[in-house]
């Protein structure tokens, strides 16, 4: 399928695990990705795989907390390819288990500016480039809606990409879509200490009406569904991506 195709995507924090599988199945679908991560050797390999696989793509180096690296990720975007189209907000940080009212000041600050301030201002330099009919993804999770006692406060920060989500999308209606993923536990480098441990990753399939874990590329599928045409009518929604795992009604 080339749904994508002739499309412009961003996807950040996309080296490796979710994002890396957003970008190859963007690229599969014809779309032009550009990839950015924090270091510049895990931009160059993924770099490298796409271009294997003839993906179209863009390496920069990107920590979405610094002003001056978002706006070049937005400049070079532009630049090379002359507009924006699809925009996915994935970088996200856990830094501590602890409780939340034994948590430093300087951990929360982390918590709260890449996992909710950096889609803001990420998106506050891309929307000038933001063609008609774009598509705006945040990725979440399904700690958004049940918060666990070892990543209560990185939750709390999720929960709020749901409003966020809510918040854009009528503000950059009609000429922007938004709408969020909320994964549930995929087994990557991020999640490592969770679905790593045999114990939690059981009980986590148990509680899974579909009893596994999900996949980078389970995410990568829904959201190329929606950075294309074929979810033109949805905006403002967030989509779980977990097996079943319990949510919401």
């Amino acid at each position: 399928m080339k749904r994508l195709q002739g499309k412009v995507a961003i996807v950040t924090a996309s080296t490796q695990g979710i994002g890396f599988a957003i970008v190859e199945r963007f690229g599969l679908e014809g779309a032009s990705v550009v990839v950015s991560s924090r270091k510049q050797k895990n931009v160059d390999e993924a770099v490298e795989k796409l271009k294997s696989k003839g993906v179209e793509c863009l390496g920069i180096v990107c920590h979405v907390s610094n002003s001056q690296q978002r706006k070049d990720l937005v400049e070079k975007t532009v630049q090379r390819y002359g507009k924006i189209d699809i925009v996915v907000s994935n970088a996200a940080a856990n830094p501590s288990i602890d409780n939340i009212l034994d948590m430093k000041e300087s951990v929360l600050d982390k918590l709260w500016d890449i996992n909710v301030k950096a889609s803001v201002l990420l998106l506050q330099a891309a929307a000038p480039h933001l063609s008609k009919g774009s598509s705006v993804i945040l990725i979440a999770s399904i700690s958004g809606y049940h918060p666990q006692s070892s990543m209560a406060m990185y939750g709390v920060t999720k929960t709020a990409l749901l409003g966020l989500t809510k918040a854009l999308a009528a503000e950059m209606s009609p000429d922007s879509r938004v709408n969020c993923i909320a994964p549930g536990f995929v087994p990557t480098h991020f999640a490592d200490f969770i679905t790593n441990n045999p114990t939690i990753r059981k009980e986590i399939e148990q509680n899974t009406l579909l009893k596994r874990l999900g996949t980078a590329e389970d995410m990568a599928a829904t959201a190329a569904f929606l950075a294309s045409d074929d979810s033109a009518y949805i905006t403002g929604e967030t989509i779980v991506v977990a097996g079943g795992m319990p949510s919401r009604l």
